[in-house]
Order: structure tokens, then C-alpha cells, then sequence
């Protein structure tokens, strides 16, 4: 059974940094492409970044392109989302994602993924 399990989340001020990690057990982590998600409060879940099997192949949500990275180690099983920068409007549950197959769609789309993890809480006040 595939599980993921998201850290990193916390408390920070506007223009500071965090960096998120999501453990991926229970699956060849290489052959899985991957994604981060948030969702705010009344807000529908939003698409934030992916990594696809090669690590080169990357995107980002407009809101945080140019400010945000993902990042992958196969070793270490994780994923990573850095973000800096931060705004107040960054503020959600922070997701990630998993899907095992490739997808000639996009991989911004929440449906395609089977498995995500419980979420962490990112919060940044003004």
C-alpha cells in the first residue's frame, strides 16, 4: 500500500521561505510522478507543481512560478517543494500527490493522481 506523508509545513512570516517534504513508502518511488496541491480555507484544491519520472520535467501554477521549486530524490524516496517569497495568499493545506503510470494529459489535473497524503498546514501572516 502506497503512502505518502507530507512535513515542513508551519507558521511564517510574508517574504520568508519553507521548504515542504513528502515521504513516499510502500512503492517504487522512481517509477512515480509527482505532484503538489493546496487548498484553502472554502477554496477548491489547486494545482501548485509536478515532477514527472525525469526529474528535468517540471511546472509550476502561475502563483508560485519563478518563486517555487520541486524537486525529487530518488534515494531518499521524497519529494520536495521549496517556496519563497512568501505571500499571505500562499496560505492552504499543502498536498501531495502520486501517480505510478505515465499520462499523456496534464499532470496539473488532482483526478489523475491515486494517492495523497494527509497534508500539512502552511500558514503566513502578513
Amino acid at each position: 500500500q502506497v503512502t505518502l506523508v507530507e512535513s515542513g509545513g508551519g507558521l511564517v512570516q510574508a517574504g520568508g521561505s519553507l521548504r515542504l517534504s513528502c515521504v513516499l513508502s510502500g512503492g517504487i518511488f522512481s517509477y512515480y510522478a509527482l505532484a503538489w496541491f493546496r487548498q484553502a480555507p472554502e477554496k477548491e484544491r489547486e494545482f501548485v507543481a509536478s515532477i514527472q519520472w525525469n526529474a528535468e520535467s517540471t511546472d509550476y501554477a502561475d502563483s508560485v512560478k519563478g518563486r517555487s521549486t520541486i524537486s525529487r530524490d530518488d534515494a531518499l524516496n521524497t519529494v520536495y517543494l521549496q517556496i519563497n517569497r512568501l505571500k499571505p495568499e500562499d496560505t492552504a493545506v499543502y498536498y501531495c500527490a502520486a501517480r505510478p503510470t505515465r499520462y499523456s494529459g496534464s499532470y496539473k489535473t488532482a483526478g489523475i493522481y491515486g494517492h495523497w497524503g494527509q497534508g500539512t498546514q502552511v500558514t503566513v501572516s502578513s
